[in-house]
């Protein structure tokens, strides 16, 4: 049993920064603050005997204080971080003299260390001395008094350590006696797994059976590299038996972490050794062929993908780079890290179409027409571009494709235009998304350099089609973005352009690629996103929408037969009349393309299905091959209606059923259906009466992605100073149209009566204006809300309602111009949608009726307007009565 060290009763105290030293372990500090050379040169250098000093940790201010008790002092010179590793062997740490004026956390309880060897450093010109000690570590120590006035820091201690009595009586507790059996078989596994690393396990297993159990757990502990907590925790640890629990979990984990270290060792290296054998079998079995002459090329997969790039048809410059590469390959082995990407390349080169083309139909135009009109309804525009391409490329069938681009909103039928474009021509269909694209290597292709790097997706979607001619769809061209990546739209204008595509370069494939056989078709819900050098390589084609008529039409003619083959039904379970798909039009979907009208039909199709289904127990299954029966008893009772079945003959197989049963009668859908399936109506020809039924509202006509659109705009007035107010998500433009209009009919009011000329005709006097575009959460601008807003202010002003019936687009300046505006077709079409019938145009856009079908143009009166005045006289019911004072 040894002794306890006898501690003064005031020691030197030397700040262990973020460290912890424990009894038993041994450091080096080499101490550059004046505090710690202070405290070295009077505590250790100058006494005769061997010093004391205390070694305290310390944790920055900026540190979270979780573990322990610690004391807070400001101003403290402690000097620099200690070194990463404390062990059991001298490990250095440095103390540096840089000045610490934030706060520090002193810990309440340190080590009593004695000097084992010291040494001073070379005076400076500046006088400053650094000293170098190694310490060793006694016992622990209690901080009762901290005084860091001085030139260093001292401090009134108390000791921790059990006197010998005491540590007697502990030896004798049972649980004791078990803590230090299990401690020691752990760390005698432990030094047993060390041997064979080490050759200095041997005196630490002298240690394990001389020292006493409380000092060897301290001693093992201090030979780990742990955490800052679990150094401190130990530290605290001033009851022996916990100090034993703490040090035997601590030697188990460090022993656990040695065998996985092993293990994963072992099966690295055996990993190698496995790799290292395949290598000299394979060379082996080599030279046995070469000896046998049975060097079979059928079975050699490099051969085979030698006579495959042989039969690919390259042009004679790739066909050269690509026996290069494949020279580079057969010298490699397959365990080498580029022989994969090697060979990929390689099939990549093999499987493209370089001289494979599919083969075109005959040109027919009659056959072609037809195919597109049982394909698509309407549209002629767009098939009569068609087959003028088609004509061009039977009288010169080397002639240059066009870029054509369907610019129109969702569900109007753009990308299977340019499937059925794919049919009429015979030719296969590869569709490549561009929506949400920002990488520029999504169409040329990573750098063979860089990992997982692939082709491009154009090159991609020619490997998969195997021709070089197909009908390929960019679609959503104009939903590209850019990003520091690249822009994809910049990388487009060399495939859109007929010019350069014929050698185009991937940089994946990084020889030149033909593209000028395919035909490019793009699609676009708006043309202004696409950047115009882009654009100005493409035809665009407009597809505003459908009318009502072709809506029905369409529904009838395509949508219902899909529908019911989707859902596996079929006339015979679900007929929808004509009138029903009238009905849904015109309540349930106000889009201009034909997508919710689909999902409409597919709603009313599953509640057929699922009327079918439940008739399934009680509807006897058909089977052909029933004989025929012939019994009075079984005919009375089918007509009594008792059983339910039918009995085919032998040889009857005109007869189609769609599944293993039958339902009596089909389901016919009518409005109760309508309503019960697909909820009350969404939209009513009441909405425009109901929302215009008092003054300062007005209908205007607008532009959006999704076609033409139906926008009220509301004004109000109320007690203020004359400001106007505007609400409604709205853009500059759309704003600055509100200021001229106001100013519009500011400047006007006395001439349209709309104040006494005896008050100087200052609408605004004493008043605010407000004026709101309903639906608030959807962004609006642009210009052609001007003649609507005027409306709106005048109709305000005046306290006359305008015509429920009327719908009015155009810009117009501060003299009062109506200036024409775009998508008049979309509009058009939109305020039909409505079930409005009169629309006020500008009158230079009289032109852009050409393009709205007829049967649209017959049922809604187009009013024309080159001045505001005229729009007002077109607005409001009996025209504009205050106008025949006016002198304007």
């Amino acid at each position: 049993m040894a002794e306890p060290v006898e501690l003064p009763n005031r020691i030197g105290i030397l700040p262990f920064r973020n460290k912890v030293l424990l009894p038993g372990a041994i450091i080096r500090i080499r101490c550059t603050s004046p505090s710690s050379v202070k405290l070295v040169e009077q505590e250790l250098w100058q006494r005769e005997e061997k010093g004391m000093i205390g070694i305290l940790p310390v944790r920055d201010a900026a540190e979270t204080v979780s573990a322990g008790s610690m004391l807070t002092q400001g101003g403290a010179d402690l000097g620099d971080k200690s070194s990463k590793n404390q062990t059991g062997i001298p490990a250095s740490h440095k103390l540096d003299g840089k000045s610490q004026q934030e706060p520090i956390h002193w810990h309440t309880r340190g080590v009593a260390a004695r000097a084992l060897h010291l040494s001073r450093g070379v005076e400076k010109p500046s006088g400053r001395v650094t000293y170098t000690v190694i310490l060793e570590g006694l016992c622990r120590f209690s901080i009762m008094e901290l005084n860091t006035k001085g030139a260093y820091s001292t401090a009134r201690i108390s000791p921790l350590d059990m006197t010998k009595a005491e540590m007697e009586r502990v030896e004798q507790d049972p649980d004791f006696i078990a803590l230090s059996r299990q401690f020691k078989a752990t760390a005698m596994e432990l030094i047993s797994v060390l041997e064979q690393k080490q050759k200095t396990v041997g005196r630490t297993k002298v240690l394990l059976e001389t020292v006493p159990l409380h000092k060897l757990a301290d001693f093992f502990v201090a030979s780990f590299e742990i955490s800052f907590e679990e150094q401190l925790s130990m530290l605290d640890s001033v009851d022996v038996k916990v100090r034993l629990s703490k040090a035997t979990e601590l030697v188990d984990r460090h022993l656990q972490s040695i065998r996985v270290a092993e293990k994963i060792t072992k099966k690295v290296e055996g990993q190698l050794s496995k790799s290292q054998k395949e290598y000299l079998l394979r060379q082996q079995m080599r030279a046995i062929k070469e000896e046998l002459g049975d060097n079979d090329d059928e079975d050699d997969d490099v051969a085979g993908l030698e006579r495959k790039m042989q039969a690919a048809g390259m042009p004679p410059n790739v066909w050269k780079h690509a026996q290069r590469e494949l020279r580079r390959l057969k010298k490699m082995q397959p365990q080498q890290p580029g022989y994969n990407s090697s060979r990929v390349y390689l099939e990549l080169l093999a499987d493209l179409p370089w001289q494979t083309t599919s083969e075109e139909l005959e040109f027919d135009l009659k056959a072609a027409k037809e195919r597109l009109d049982s394909d698509h309804f309407g549209l002629e525009k767009v098939k009569q571009r068609i087959i003028e391409y088609l004509a061009v490329r039977k009288l010169k069938p080397d002639a240059r494709g066009p870029v054509l681009c369907f610019v129109g909103p969702p569900g109007v039928g753009k990308t299977s235009l340019a499937s059925s474009i794919a049919a009429a021509l015979g030719r296969k269909f590869v569709r490549i998304s561009l929506g949400g694209v920002k990488d520029e290597a999504d169409i040329r292709g990573h750098r063979r350099t860089y990992i997982g790097s692939m082709p491009g997706r154009l090159i991609d979607g020619l490997k998969k089609v195997s021709v070089r001619n197909p009908v390929m769809l960019l679609d959503e061209i104009d939903k590209t973005g850019s990003d520091v990546r690249g822009d994809p739209a910049s990388a487009l204008l060399e495939v859109l352009d007929p010019e350069q595509n014929k050698s185009f370069n991937d940089h994946y494939l990084n020889v030149p690629f033909d593209l000028s056989k395919v035909i490019f078709v793009a699609t676009a819900n708006r043309a202004q996103p696409i950047p115009p050098p882009l654009l100005d390589r493409m035809e665009v084609i407009e597809l505003p929408g459908y009318t009502a008529e072709e809506k029905l039409n369409i529904a009838m003619r395509h949508l219902i037969p899909r529908v019911l083959n989707q859902h596996g039904l079929n006339s015979e379970f679900l007929k929808v009349p004509e009138g029903m798909v009238k009905l849904i039009i015109q309540r349930y979907t106000r889009e201009a393309g034909v997508r919710n009208l689909e999902r409409n039909l597919a709603a009313l199709a599953r509640a057929a299905a699922v009327r079918v289904a439940q008739q399934e127990q009680t509807v006897v299954p058909l089977n052909k091959d029933v004989h025929q029966i012939s019994s009075p008893l079984l005919e009375s009772r089918l007509a009594e209606g008792e059983v339910e079945m039918e009995v085919i003959p032998m040889g009857v197989n005109n007869h189609e059923i769609s599944s293993a049963f039958r339902v009596l009668s089909p389901l016919v859908v009518d409005e109760d259906m309508l309503e019960k399936v697909l909820g009350p109506p969404k939209y009513d020809d009441k909405e425009t009466a109901e929302r215009v039924a008092s003054p300062g509202v007005s209908v205007g006509l607008v532009w959006t992605s999704f076609g033409g659109e139906v926008q009220f705009i509301e004004a109000t007035s109320m007690i203020g100073k004359g400001d106007l107010h505007l609400t409604g998500q709205l853009g500059d433009v759309i704003k600055e149209s509100a200021q001229i209009a106001l100013t519009w009919v500011r400047a006007r009011a006395t001439e349209l009566n709309l104040t006494p000329a005896e008050e100087g005709g200052n609408l605004l006097e004493g008043r605010d204006v407000h004026i709101h575009f309903p639906a608030g959460a959807v962004p609006k601008d642009g210009p052609s809300a001007g003649v609507t807003l005027v409306t709106a202010l005048v109709s305000l002003f005046s306290r006359r309602r305008v015509r429920s019936d009327t719908a009015m687009t155009g810009e117009m300046t501060l003299r009062g111009l109506v200036l024409p505006v775009g998508g008049i077709k979309d509009k058009v079409l939109a305020a039909h949608r409505y079930g409005l019938k009169r629309v006020i145009l500008p009158e230079r856009n009289l032109k852009d009726l050409v393009e709205v079908p007829a049967a649209v143009l017959g049922s809604m009166e187009i009013l024309v307007a080159k001045r505001m005045e005229d729009v007002l006289e077109h607005a409001f019911e009996g025209g504009c009565p205050w106008r025949q004072h006016s002198r304007l």
